[in-house]
């Protein structure tokens, strides 16, 4: 603002003409001459607006900012704002807020009361920690009661979330068609009554390079990832969650339920306890298709118990997909191929079912079992997992090597950056990641 004694020379005002700065009131009813309206209306214009959240202006060109945790709790107060774009702009801890206290995002009171997150969240790589929520009965419970739209990038850091109600998962409760890709939960502890998801309660739309660990329960529905599917596609995600329940209880989900409904390039690892409906990796494949999944967790179960599925229906199809036999102690499964564990750690099994190893797994043979390429870090050039003294060898053997390109695999993976030769910019990017071990 302008200086008020410069301000009344420039307007040739006396000193009576203006008031002290501490008692100009514009919407006072008094007299103000007509040039020093007008420079205090331009003035007033000029001044710029209050800043909402963080920064941002909600478009895709200026989402909202959010730095704090009590920013992140005004987006679950403004519904106005649940179809405007958002960005995590630093790692965020919500453990001040406890039992019901925090905002959740979207909401689904009745059939005619509802409204779903439906703008873009990006969590821009950061992590939201100790999202923690609390009630007896409440549906629809998730850091996003109820979304549609896209959210990604985003990992949750021991998420506690314990609900009496349907539709529970730390991230969202209920995602009604739109996408989630690149999220996480470690470390969740997730319960509630029927859909129940380690990452999601129930899904439609898209999910995909998502993962889960930690602990999940549930009377029914209830998966290490998603507690039901419908129509959606799960691609590229495994869970590590252990998952216990009543019925229909899966390590990575609980039931898929339409006929387009896909499972691909998925694992499970977690143990499953149930009493019906009891799988591996799926408790009932009733419609669509697991194709290409695998896995290895302790299953205990009465009715309908397998290791890779509890059970299938006529429309559902499980395709080339492995379970193994010895650390799930189950011989049998409504689908897949039982496999010993020397078995399903080896690259052949797989191979001559037709995976994919240059663009979707990798393996380290006779130790580990297949893993995603997306969770193996730049740098880990060889066996063992992990970027380690073995890495920085062999990327010391190929040193100032040229001619590097996609028809020799940039000289075998070390040219880190792909920029045609080995020089220190790929030195750079080997110990920015060092001592890394696989995405778990």
């Amino acid at each position: 603002m302008p200086d008020w004694g410069t301000l009344s020379t420039l307007l040739g005002l006396g000193s009576s003409a203006l008031r002290s700065r501490s008692q100009v009131h514009l919407c006072e009813k008094t007299f103000v001459p007509t040039r020093l309206l007008a420079l205090l209306i331009v003035c007033c214009i000029a001044l710029p607006a209050q800043a909402k959240y963080g920064g941002g202006s909600g478009t895709s060109a200026a989402p909202y900012l959010i730095y704090t945790a009590e920013q992140m709790n005004e987006i679950g107060a403004n519904a106005n704002d649940w179809a405007k774009h958002f960005k995590l702009m630093a790692d965020i801890d919500l453990s001040q807020y406890t039992g019901t206290d925090f905002n959740l995002i979207g909401y689904w009171r009745t059939w005619e009361d509802t409204k779903p997150f439906m703008g873009v969240f990006d969590g821009n790589g950061h992590t939201i920690s100790h999202f923690t929520y609390g009630s007896v009965e409440q549906d629809y419970v998730g850091l996003f009661a109820y979304a549609s739209g896209l959210i990604k990038n985003l990992g949750l850091i021991g998420p506690n979330v314990t609900a009496g109600g349907n539709y529970v998962g730390s991230l969202v409760g209920y995602f009604d068609d739109g996408s989630v890709t690149g999220c996480y939960a470690k470390d969740a502890n997730v319960s509630g009554n029927r859909y129940v998801g380690g990452l999601i309660g129930l899904g439609v739309g898209s999910i995909s390079e998502c993962h889960s660990g930690g602990s999940v329960s549930g009377e029914a529905y209830v998966g290490g990832l998603v507690g039901l599917l419908d129509l959606a596609s799960l691609g590229r995600c495994y869970s590590a969650a252990s998952v216990s329940g009543n019925d229909i209880v899966g390590g990575l989900i609980g039931k898929t339920a339409h006929d387009d409904t896909t499972v691909t390039y998925c694992y499970a690892t977690g143990s499953v306890t149930g009493y019906r409906y009891v799988g591996g990796l799926a408790a009932l494949v009733e419609r669509g298709a697991v194709y290409k999944c695998y896995s290895v967790g302790t299953v205990l179960g009465h009715l309908y118990t397998g290791g890779l599925a509890g059970e299938r229906k006529v429309l559902g199809q499980i395709r080339q997909s492995f379970w193994d036999t010895e650390t799930s102690g189950q011989a049998t499964s409504a689908g897949g191929t039982g496999k010993t564990t020397t078995q399903m750690q080896s690259i052949d099994t797989f191979f001559d079912a037709g995976w994919d190893f240059v663009l979707t797994w990798d393996i380290c043979e006779g130790t580990n079992y297949p893993v995603l390429r997306w969770q193996i870090p730049i740098g880990d050039l060889r066996c063992p997992d992990g970027v380690n003294m073995i890495d920085f060898s062999r990327f010391a053997q190929r040193w100032l090597d040229s001619f590097c390109s996609p028809a020799n695999d940039y000289c075998g993976g070390i040219d880190l950056d792909a920029s045609g030769h080995v020089g220190f910019d790929d030195l750079s990017i080997l110990t920015d990641n060092w001592l890394e071990g696989i995405r778990y």
